[in-house]
């Protein structure tokens, strides 16, 4: 019962794969992937599966896993294990598709993190623009770095993006990151130099006098 867990499965085949016997491994995987399929999930199982597939010579459908994984997490140690596989004339092709796909995805914050990592830092300030709905000023571990990642050549989308986290602190009074909401206010300062069309958004004075008009009164944040 007990090799039927996909966590007690995949620890088998690791250790089966490491001495060369690929066959037991994927038998050790295969009577357990009912249970995995279930949602019986273990950090390791997916990886473990891919790389018995490879060992067993089924390279196509071990690359079939990488890419459906990818797809389901976004996860981009896959993707590239995936294009690192690819012929040279399918990689670029392959790559492009990938990044359509985590523009499209529903997962705002997941999909902007990839993007800023990877790096496609074009796509990720596309991303911010068309979807500035979707920013969640509380995500500042995120936010925070991507807006410096994207400032140089994305001035626009990294001061919305610092506008998120300034408005979400100020909105719900988070007195311990008024300093931080206090210097990014100075980077939309000077980042507004370099934008020459903001839309339908408010310039920086216009974002200020806004401010001003709905939390005057947090003098903390005004005298930091």
């Amino acid at each position: 019962k007990e090799r039927a867990s996909p966590a007690i499965a995949a620890r088998i085949a690791k250790r089966m794969l490491a001495v060369g016997r690929a066959d037991d491994a994927m038998a050790a995987l295969l009577l357990a992937e009912p249970d995995f399929r279930k949602g019986a999930h273990w950090s390791d199982w997916q990886q473990v599966w891919i790389d018995t597939l490879d060992a067993v010579g089924r390279g196509e459908d071990a690359q079939a896993e990488r890419w459906a994984t990818f797809e389901r997490t976004l996860n981009a140690e896959y993707l590239r294990a995936h294009i690192k596989r690819l012929p040279d004339f399918e990689d670029e092709e392959a790559e492009t598709r990938a990044l359509a796909h985590v523009s499209q995805s529903g997962d705002f914050h997941q999909a902007l993190a990839f993007l800023i990592n990877w790096p496609a830092h074009n796509l990720a300030a596309n991303l911010v623009i068309a979807r500035q709905g979707e920013l969640d000023g509380n995500c500042y571990a995120l936010l925070t770095p991507g807006a410096e990642a994207l400032e140089l050549r994305h001035p626009l989308a990294a001061t919305l993006m610092l506008r998120a986290m300034i408005d979400y602190s100020l909105i719900h009074s988070k007195t311990t990151r008024y300093g931080h909401a206090a210097r990014h206010l100075q980077t939309c300062e000077h980042l507004a130099k370099r934008i020459e069309d903001f839309g339908d958004r408010r310039d920086h004075a216009a974002y200020v006098a806004h401010l001003r008009a709905l939390h005057g009164r947090k003098t903390a944040f005004w005298k930091t």
